[in-house]
């Protein structure tokens, strides 16, 4: 135990140390977009189980060297209807991890599509692409795939993970989900499995961003249902300026931020909510 509070306190001294206050008078999005986007979703933990957490020391590192939005907030419970959110701006009445679902109305891949941009959620497990079934044995669940419930989409819309370009990262659509499966993503695995497959799978595409204006956004669907549905966000990549954030954001807030980045329409609920404008060092919009 004690290791491991040394351990906690060290991360803490680093955040408190490296991570510069944010500049609120340079208010604004980067006026050249970034060339790609992937958001990962994990599971049902709580900022207070991963911020300075042992078990995450990769996830730890990303927010150092990121912005950590410390106040940042799921928008329901359970699963279904947060990724929902930030996949189409509603919850669409869902209060459920309820499968099938057949929906309509606005979202992220039909605006892509619309303006000329391009959208793939990548799900592991998955066991071919425009796979319809609600689970299946690779640990896949369909409740966290939100844009196989939109009938209007191309089924190339839903691909496996195993589709993912690692070693093409040139070729990764515009804006891309990935969802770890049922283990990996830490809904049934550890904080520790989900931090060891972020940094096998998304470390490549971290260290790739760099140098190519690409940008990741780490996220949570919902805590653990012992708190506020307080959850980590971070936004990681060479147009973040690396920063704590106490400004409340939600899921509405990370998609109108992704809406706005790429001058796409908005979706439900993302479109009276702010765009996260403060948390980039490249040229901004006038």
């Amino acid at each position: 135990m004690g290791a491991k509070v040394s351990w906690a306190i060290s991360i803490a001294l680093m955040m408190a140390t490296c991570w510069a206050a944010p500049d609120a008078a340079a208010q604004g999005l980067p006026n050249v977009p970034p060339s790609h986007v992937v958001l990962v979703v994990m599971e049902n933990h709580a900022s207070r189980q991963i911020i300075g957490s042992p078990e995450a020391p990769y996830i730890n590192a990303l927010a150092a060297g990121g912005a950590y939005f410390e106040r940042s907030f799921a928008i329901a419970h359970p699963s279904e209807p947060n990724y929902l959110a930030l996949f189409s701006g509603s919850t669409h009445g869902v209060d459920s991890d309820a499968c099938p679902l057949n929906l309509t109305g606005r979202n992220l891949a039909q605006a892509s599509f619309e303006a000329g941009r391009t959208f793939v959620g990548y799900s592991e497990g998955l066991p071919s692409p425009g796979f319809q079934g609600c689970t299946a044995s690779g640990g896949y669940a369909r409740k966290h795939a939100p844009w196989v419930n939109f009938a209007e989409l191309p089924a190339s819309t839903n691909q496996p993970f195993a589709a993912f370009p690692a070693g093409h990262l040139d070729q990764l659509p515009t804006i891309a989900f990935v969802i770890p499966n049922l283990k990996n993503d830490m809904h049934d695995g550890s904080i520790a499995d989900g931090d060891a497959w972020l940094r096998t799978n998304i470390e490549p595409y971290v260290r790739w961003a760099r140098t190519h204006n690409a940008l990741l956004i780490l996220t949570w669907d919902e805590d653990d249902y012992n708190g506020n549905n307080q959850i980590p966000t971070i936004f990681h990549g060479p147009m973040v300026k690396a920063g704590v954030y106490t400004a409340r954001v939600n899921h509405y807030n990370v998609l109108r931020t992704i809406e706005d980045l790429f001058s796409l329409p908005h979706s439900g609920m993302a479109a009276t909510a702010a765009a996260i404008d403060n948390a980039w060092v490249l040229q901004l919009k006038n």
